[in-house]
């Protein structure tokens, strides 16, 4: 046969014992043979060559850095000079090694070119990119998802007979190549080969006694079971690895599981490639497991059973108010004044205090030294409430608490946070900053929302302007649309603020999440590269060493090809393992998106939720906070209730092009084309909509130090460590910007205190709290919907030049309305 020429048998010496010498120049050995070892021999690998025969050739015979140990042409190639004379042909000896399997890995084992014999089979799938897309280093791009489109032709049954004997031979040689040692090239690499394909005959070649196959009847039994309670995704990849694969078992589905369930779907499942971890997938992976591994199934259909049983889940004390604890202390103090002494933010005429007997009949209680006049003697588990309307004034307040009756009895206290409330708006003189935004409204101008709030009430809440103002061509509309006190705003960078860092509070609020902690303990596969020694706070302070961003939606990004990406599955895969830092830890601090990118993706892992549901229904539904959403067209909302946007969509008027740009005006879509292309719309540094009333609780929330009414965000002392300053920076504290001493005046204006804290978006919005002056100022314009026009340095929004677009002057208006009251 053509494919046993050449073949050079070899002895195999286990041992040698050296037992003397004949002359001066040789010696004789003495065999004695062990009982430990085995062949070097251990896979049996199946590649396509992509490649027509004689393309192939050159590669494999002539070419560097890649050969294999045979090739078997196919018929009906005009590259082929055999014609229908089909030949096997062998390029490297068994025992030795050929460069055919790359970086691998297979059932513990990693580089596989020194334990394996590979087998390339000329068949040439076709495969497209969208287009403009050039050419993707090989060792980097995914072979699957939604990047590309593989046709993948027929074998020819000729080579496949041939193929056939070629390995019964191979494994006869080779007693050490098991039926689950019999792999394809896309098995042993997933996230960079997809060889030999979907068409492949896996099935007649175990029929022929060649590698591994599952039985029918086993697959049903474990269908039934997966179809109804299907195992865990962290349960599956555990199992992937048990056969074989090099999968890391994260519990997420990234891009190397994605990978890995679609090599295995082309082995095993050819007629459902689709990457997804279905009950079918599980099914075909435990037969396979129930037949070759049984051993370790039982390890795996044991925590199967486990994860059926529901853990106890964590209880996490949630807080009614400010104050929410039982009187007298069960573990007092023996400095005797400080005990059942409480302090408390309120506003003057406002207030309530909620009682809750628990077997206690009476107790004295205190509102800054005035003993309440309450009804007692108390009922047992009973509730009163009670105003403090005539107790309290302006700042802190305090509680005490003596004389709990009978001995030994309790009652817990409850006192909710401050809520808003309206005011007299002719309180303030608010001229100044009104004619300032009116007359940018006059000169061109799209609009504006400006909410002031002080000493917990709204003094000011106006609209100026219009919603949308101009055509996708810069023309005025004729029918511009009005600007309303209730129209929603692209919050753009104010989502790293009052989406994600609020989720960072609460869940170090919870004990769940240690910011000084490597980022690696809660997103296990972030490693590599110096990431194991990153930090939460590292993300939060800007100092991990990031650039400022990474532009995946656009092919011709500055790290190239490799990181493009408009796939949110790929987008996190490649934030987590593969975006390169720009500087050292800790060399500078670089405001990044990509910190916030990952943050973001962090509070997923902990959550278990997606970063929408969890900041959604944990946060601002609690509050009744409605119109405070991602993706707020998927969720009820219509185009008319938004500022608008660019005009143009993200083409700058057609100055800037990438693959699925949007060229109309934006509304109601986040800008942000990291956050829209390459996150699906949800990000942590974009994509939150909100209305100025909406701002105004969240901005409330900070005054009140963590919470609103009964409902506590996160922990006074938990703010505190978000927003003191860095050791590096006065202006930067844990992604809060800072006032610091006046070295952010274009954003806090000139008068705000050393403990003012807020942040700013790209599209034009920006908000200052400060303790100090009980004082939130939101202001929320829409001046990126606004022609673009030619500057000195380029070009850019009309809107950005406008003194209201500025955000200082504005905001240091408001400070001078509210200091300047006599």
């Amino acid at each position: 046969m053509p494919f046993q020429k050449g073949i050079i048998h070899r002895t195999l010496v286990g041992f040698a014992t050296m037992v003397g010498l004949v002359g001066c120049s040789s010696f004789s050995v003495q065999q004695m043979p062990s009982q430990s070892y085995n062949h070097r021999v251990q896979f049996l690998v199946m590649h396509f060559t992509a490649i027509d025969y004689q393309k192939s050739v050159n590669a494999l015979v002539t070419g560097k850095h890649v050969s294999s140990h045979y090739l078997i042409p196919e018929r009906f190639d005009p590259s082929y000079p055999g014609g229908d004379d089909l030949q096997v042909y062998q390029l490297v000896d068994e025992h030795d090694r050929a460069w055919h399997a790359g970086r691998s890995y297979w059932q513990g084992r990693e580089d596989l070119n020194d334990q394996s014999i590979g087998i390339e089979i000329v068949n040439v799938p076709r495969c497209e990119r969208p287009m403009g897309h050039h050419f993707m280093d090989p060792e980097q791009s995914s072979e699957h998802g939604d990047g590309r489109l593989c046709i993948f032709p027929d074998y020819d049954p000729k080579q496949i007979e041939l193929l056939v004997k070629l390995s019964k031979q191979i494994l006869e040689r080779n007693p050490d190549i098991g039926p689950t040692q019999v792999i394809g090239h896309s098995d042993i690499t997933p996230s960079r080969k997809n060889d030999p394909g979907p068409r492949f005959p896996w099935y007649q070649l175990y029929k022929e006694g060649i590698g591994a196959w599952y039985d029918n009847d086993t697959v049903n039994k474990y269908w039934q079971q997966f179809s109804h309670t299907p195992p865990s995704l962290s349960l599956l990849q555990s199992a992937l690895r048990a056969y074989g694969y090099g999968i890391l078992e994260t519990g997420e589905m990234d891009g190397q599981t994605l990978d890995t369930l679609s090599a295995f779907q082309m082995h095993f499942l050819p007629w459902h490639v689709s990457g997804e971890a279905s009950d079918k997938t599980a099914a075909v992976l435990f037969a396979l497991l129930d037949k070759y591994f049984p051993k370790k199934l039982e390890g795996l259909m044991s925590r199967y059973a486990k994860e059926q049983v529901a853990e106890p889940v964590l209880i996490t004390q949630v807080l009614r108010g400010q104050i929410d604890e039982d009187f007298p202390q069960p573990e007092p103090s023996t400095r005797v004044f400080i005990n059942d002494r409480r302090v408390f933010k309120a506003y003057a005429g406002q207030g309530e205090i909620i009682i809750d007997s628990q077997d206690a009949q009476s107790a004295d209680i205190y509102i800054n030294d005035q003993k309440l006049n309450i009804q007692q003697p108390f009922e047992a588990n009973q509730q009163y409430r009670y105003s403090l309307s005539k107790r309290t004034h302006n700042g802190t307040n305090t509680l005490k608490i003596a004389n709990v009756q009978p001995q030994g009895a309790s009652i817990r206290v409850t006192i909710p946070y401050p809520q808003l409330q309206p005011a007299d708006n002719k309180a303030y003189n608010f001229k100044a900053v009104d004619t300032l935004i009116q007359d940018d409204i006059a000169k061109g101008f799209p609009g504006a929302v400006l909410m002031v709030v002080k000493d917990g009430k709204v003094i000011k809440q106006s609209a100026y302007g219009y919603s949308r103002r101009y055509d996708e061509s810069g023309q005025l509309l004729a029918a511009p649309q009005t600007m309303r006190t209730d129209t929603l705003f692209d919050m753009a960078s104010n989502t790293k603020m009052y989406a994600t860092n609020y989720a960072l509070m609460k869940l170090v609020s919870q004990g769940k999440l240690d910011i000084n902690s490597p980022i690696a303990d809660y997103i296990p596969d972030y490693k590599g590269g110096g990431r194991n020694v990153r930090t939460v706070k590292d993300l939060l302070e800007h100092t991990a060493g990031y650039a400022s961003e990474v532009r995946f939606f656009d092919r011709n990004n500055a790290l190239g090809e490799r990181f493009f990406s408009q796939n949110k599955a790929r987008t996190e895969q490649l934030l987590i393992s593969q975006v390169p830092f720009e500087t050292g830890r800790h060399v500078r601090t670089l405001y990044s998106d990509t910190d916030y990118m990952l943050l973001g993706l962090l509070i997923e892992r902990i959550s278990g939720m997606p970063l929408d549901a969890y900041v959604e229904t944990q946060i601002f539904q609690p509050l009744g906070l409605t119109h405070t959403v991602f993706n707020p067209l998927h969720k009820g909302f219509s185009k008319g209730q938004f500022a608008a946007t660019e005009l143009q969509g993200n083409s700058r008027d057609g100055r800037l092009s990438f693959d699925n740009i949007r060229t109309y005006t934006l509304q109601g879509e986040v800008h942000d084309e990291k956050a829209f292309y390459a996150m699906g719309g949800v990000s942590g540094h974009a994509g939150m909509f909100s209305t100025a009333s909406d701002m105004a609780v969240l901005t409330q929330i900070l005054l009140n130090r963590g919470g609103y009414g009964q409902q506590q965000v996160f922990s006074a002392n938990v703010l505190d460590q978000f927003a003191k300053a860095s050791d590096a920076d006065i202006t930067q504290g844990l992604g809060w910007r800072r006032a610091g001493n006046g070295e952010r005046a274009w954003h806090f204006g000139p008068y705000a205190s050393p403990l003012a804290i807020g942040h700013t978006g790209w599209t034009g919005t920006v908000t200052v709290v400060d303790p100090a002056y009980d004082l939130a100022i939101i202001l929320l314009t829409n001046r990126k919907h606004s022609p673009i026009v030619d500057l000195e340095n380029g070009y850019g929004f009309s809107g950005d030049e406008f003194e209201t677009g500025r955000y200082g002057s504005v905001i240091s208006l408001v400070y001078e309305a509210i200091l300047g009251k006599p």
